[in-house]
C-alpha cells in the first residue's frame, strides 16, 4: 500500500496558477508539475462546493449521491423549511468508510457535508463547522485534546471568523480587503499544522487536506488576481490588494511543498480542485423574471435590491417575500441555479397555482423553453446556454432533491433570487465565479511526467485514490481510474480490481440513526451563523 496524499485547492484553475507559477510566485507547484501530471477536471452540472466535493470523494455524480447544494428544502402547509445538508444525507459511500472498511486508516480534514463525522479509522476535521461546535464534530472525539496540543492552535481562526464574514466577501470596501485576505492566510496556517501534526506523528495511508481560501480570495479579489484584467498601471490600493493576494498563493505553495515533503520519497501525491473560476459582470434575477412571466408574485412586503447586490438583509426573506398562493414556479437559492416547480401533492399553502402531476411534463418544458428563449434586454443574447431538467442534469435514484431545472447561465454566474426592479443588472464590481473547468495534478511514486493529460472528470478523482493505495473499487463507482498517469511498469505492479457495489444507504442509515440519538445537530443560533455565512458567499440569500 502506497501513502497517498490528496491536496484539495477550493476553486483552483490553471488559468491563475499557470500565471503564479511562471511568475515566480509558485515555484513548487511549477517544480512539481515539471516532473508531474496536469489535466483540465470537469465538475458536476452545477459547478458548487458540495455536490463537486461530494462527487469527488464517492466517485459518483449527485443524481446518486444526492448532494446539490449546501442546504436541502422541505415544502409543508405553513412554508419553505430550509435543513442543511449533512453527511448521513450522502447516499453511498465515501473513500473515508471505504478505506477504512477495506482496512486502511484516513485523514479527512475541512472537506464539506462531512458533519456529523462518519466513524473511520483515523481522523476526520469536517469544513464548515463553527468554532463553538468544533469539540463535538472531530473523529475520534478524543483527538480534539490532539489538536489543542498543536503550537498556534485557534479553533476561532480555523473555522471560518463569522465577524470577517459578516462583513461581505461580495462587497467588502477596498479598505476591509488586507484584512478579509490576512484572515484567510491565517485560517489555511491552521490546516495545514493539523496535516503537518498527522504526517508527523500519526500519518495515515490516506491524508486529504482541503484549502478553501482560494475560492473565497478569488470571489473577492477576482480582479487583482485575474492576470488578463488586473490593470497594467494600478493605483496604490490595487497593488497592496494584489499583492497580498500573491503573499497568500505563495505561502499555500510553500504548505504543498512541506506537505510533499513530509509525505515521503514513495508517496503519491494528487492536488484537484472541485471546480474552476472565471469572471462575471451581471446578475440575473430569476424571480423577477419568473413573476414577468406569470410564474410567481410577490407579496407587498418583498423590498425589492436597488443596489445590484446577490443577499439579502436576512436569511431566507426571499421565501417570506414570496406569494405561495399565486406561485407555480421560484429560484430557492442562487448556489443551486435552480427553478423548482410547486407541485399539487406537497406544496406550501393552499395555492391554486400548484401543477397537477398530469400537468407537470408540459409545464416544466414550456418553462425551460421561454427560459432559453430569454434575450438580454440591452445586447439582445442570449443570457441563459442551457436549461436542464432534473434527469438530464442529476440522473440517478437520489436526484429527489435536485432543482426541477438547472440554469447554465452566460458567463457561469449564480443567479439571484432577490426581487428588483430589473431581470438583469451590471453587479457593481466584477467579481469572481464559478467555472466548470477545475484542476488535476499528480506526481510522486511511479507518476509518468511531465505530461498534459486529455480532460478528466470529477467523479475519476475517487478511484484513482483507492487504486493508488492498491484497495479494490466498487463497480457502482461512475468514476476510473486514471491510469495514463502512471509509468508503465508502476501500473503493472499495482493491477486494477474491482468488488461489489459500495456499502451505500446502509452506511447513511446508520449515521442517521446514530445522529438522531446523540446531541450531535447544530443547534438554531449555530445553523442561522452557518446559513449567514452561505449568504454573504453568494450561495445563500
Amino acid at each position: 500500500m502506497y501513502r497517498t496524499l490528496l491536496i484539495g485547492l477550493d476553486g483552483a484553475t490553471f488559468k491563475v496558477l499557470d500565471s503564479l507559477m511562471n511568475d515566480g510566485v509558485m515555484p513548487f507547484l511549477r517544480e512539481f508539475l515539471a516532473r508531474g501530471v496536469r489535466a483540465d477536471l470537469l465538475s458536476t452540472p452545477n459547478a458548487l462546493t458540495p455536490p463537486a466535493w461530494t462527487s469527488l470523494v464517492t466517485g459518483r455524480t449527485p443524481g446518486h449521491h444526492g448532494i446539490f447544494d449546501f442546504v436541502h428544502a422541505e415544502e409543508g402547509a405553513e412554508g419553505l423549511y430550509f435543513t442543511l445538508n449533512m453527511s448521513y444525507d450522502i447516499r453511498c459511500e465515501t473513500i473515508w468508510s471505504i478505506v477504512s472498511r477495506e482496512g486502511g486508516s484516513v485523514t479527512s480534514l475541512n472537506f464539506p457535508v462531512s458533519y456529523p463525522p462518519w466513524p473511520v479509522n483515523g481522523h476526520v476535521v469536517p469544513g464548515f463547522t463553527h468554532w463553538k461546535h468544533l469539540r463535538r464534530s472531530v473523529h475520534p472525539p478524543e483527538f480534539y485534546e490532539t489538536l489543542k496540543t498543536i503550537p498556534g492552535f485557534d479553533a476561532r481562526a480555523l473555522s471560518m471568523d463569522m465577524n470577517q464574514e459578516l462583513k461581505s466577501i461580495q462587497y467588502l470596501p477596498p479598505e476591509e480587503y488586507l484584512g478579509w485576505i490576512e484572515h484567510h492566510i491565517k485560517r489555511e496556517a491552521q490546516w495545514f499544522n493539523i496535516a503537518r501534526h498527522i504526517l508527523e506523528h500519526s500519518p495515515t495511508d490516506l491524508l486529504a487536506v482541503l484549502f478553501d481560501g482560494v475560492d473565497k480570495l478569488q470571489h473577492l479579489c477576482w480582479r487583482f488576481i485575474d492576470p488578463e484584467i488586473f490593470p497594467s498601471h494600478p493605483d496604490p490600493t490595487e497593488s497592496m490588494i494584489h499583492e497580498r493576494c500573491l503573499d497568500y498563493f505563495r505561502q499555500l505553495d510553500g504548505f504543498i511543498r512541506d506537505l510533499v515533503r513530509l509525505a515521503g520519497p514513495q508517496a503519491r501525491i494528487f492536488l484537484a480542485s472541485d471546480h474552476g473560476f472565471g469572471a462575471t459582470s451581471e446578475v440575473f434575477y430569476a424571480n423577477v423574471w419568473l413573476e414577468r412571466e406569470g410564474y410567481l408574485r410577490w407579496t407587498e412586503e418583498a423590498a425589492k435590491d436597488a443596489a445590484g447586490f446577490m443577499s439579502a438583509d436576512r436569511i431566507k426573506s426571499h421565501v417570506v417575500g414570496i406569494d405561495w398562493k399565486h406561485t407555480s414556479a421560484y429560484a430557492l437559492t442562487p448556489s443551486s441555479n435552480g427553478i423548482y416547480i410547486r407541485r399539487a401533492d406537497g406544496a406550501p399553502g393552499e395555492g391554486q397555482r400548484a401543477i397537477a402531476a398530469e400537468q407537470y411534463e408540459a409545464f416544466r418544458r414550456e418553462l425551460a423553453d421561454r427560459l432559453l428563449a430569454f434575450r438580454h434586454p440591452v445586447t439582445g443574447r442570449q443570457f441563459i446556454k442551457r436549461v436542464m431538467t432534473r434527469e438530464e442534469a442529476f440522473p440517478g435514484d437520489a436526484n429527489s432533491r435536485a432543482p426541477d431545472l438547472t440554469l447554465v447561465l452566460e458567463d457561469y454566474g449564480f443567479l439571484s433570487v432577490l426581487n428588483a426592479d430589473e431581470v438583469v443588472k451590471r453587479r457593481p464590481e466584477e467579481a469572481g465565479t464559478h467555472n466548470p473547468l477545475g484542476v488535476f495534478m499528480a506526481g510522486g511514486e511511479g507518476i509518468e511526467g511531465p505530461q498534459a493529460l486529455s480532460q478528466l472528470e470529477i467523479i475519476d478523482v475517487a478511484p484513482t485514490l483507492l487504486h493508488s493505495l492498491g484497495m479494490t473499487i466498487p463497480e457502482d463507482m461512475e468514476g476510473r481510474v486514471v491510469t495514463e498517469c502512471y509509468q508503465r511498469e508502476a501500473l503493472a505492479r499495482l493491477p486494477l480490481e474491482y468488488a461489489g457495489a459500495a456499502k451505500a444507504t446502509a452506511a447513511a442509515a446508520q449515521l442517521e440513526t446514530q445522529a438522531a440519538e446523540e446531541p450531535v445537530r447544530m443547534d438554531e443560533d449555530e445553523q442561522e451563523k452557518l446559513f449567514a455565512k452561505l449568504k454573504l458567499l453568494g450561495y445563500m440569500e
